[in-house]
């Protein structure tokens, strides 16, 4: 068995692992215990009753957080002339066609989120192997194939936070950093859990929002009460 250290210990002190907390109380135990040396990640994971191998069932969207996720995304788009001038003007770090395409291929990928115009999926759509396995492929139904690259661009960089339920029927998603006020954590993840219902799928049955649970990034799991993250 791995030894638990001093600092994770005194983390999970007083915390009751199998006590619903209510969101706000929950918070506050994750910004209390967030003891690293860094500005720890707020992350969220919502237990849905879905089996996502079947198509019906697949939960997947785009949720803008009010008040950002604290990090610095980096955005490549695809795009050509007019749209690749918008794209740059939004705050895109990176714009291009053909020769994206090819560093893309070799191996280069220095971005988080990428987008691309309609027009330019015939060539996106050979990197499928590459961008795919890392969540980056652009795709129409979380916004990042449009012709309205701007705001996509603006949408990525001001904290648009991509989900997608996986295998085990749970989503993951980083809702802020634990220096953000306690108000301003609440608010975002209200509103992934308000979107992740709004992504509800026809073949869902049964109870939809099972479970919920935040942490810190060095810190241990609360499960938090769902009726207090839900309108």
């Amino acid at each position: 068995m791995a030894k638990v250290g001093k600092r994770i210990k005194s983390a999970r002190e007083g915390v009751d692992r199998n006590k619903l907390y209510a969101l706000d109380e929950a918070l506050a135990l994750v910004k209390e215990r967030a003891t690293a040396k860094f500005d720890e990640s707020v992350e969220i994971a919502i237990n849905l009753g879905v089996d996502p191998r079947h198509a019906d069932q697949m939960v997947r969207g785009v949720c803008v957080l009010p008040n950002g996720t604290g990090k610095t995304v980096r955005v490549a788009v695809f795009a050509r002339g007019d749209k690749a001038d918008e794209a740059k003007a939004a705050g895109a770090d990176i714009v291009g066609a053909e020769e994206l395409v090819n560093e893309v291929q070799g191996g280069k990928i220095d971005f988080d989120r990428c987008i691309a115009t309609p027009d330019m999926m015939p060539l996106v759509g050979r990197l499928g192997k590459v961008l795919g396995p890392r969540g980056l492929m652009p795709n129409p139904k979380v916004g990042t194939v449009t012709p309205d690259v701007a705001s996509a661009v603006r949408d990525a960089k001001g904290g648009a936070v991509q989900f997608r339920v996986e295998k085990a029927g749970i989503i993951h998603a980083g809702v802020g950093k634990t220096s953000f006020e306690a108000d301003k954590l609440s608010e975002n993840i209200k509103a992934i859990v308000d979107a992740v219902v709004k992504a509800k799928p026809s073949g869902a049955k049964g109870t939809y929002l099972k479970r919920v649970a935040i942490s810190s990034t060095m810190g241990p799991g609360l499960k938090v009460d769902v009726s207090t993250v839900t309108a």
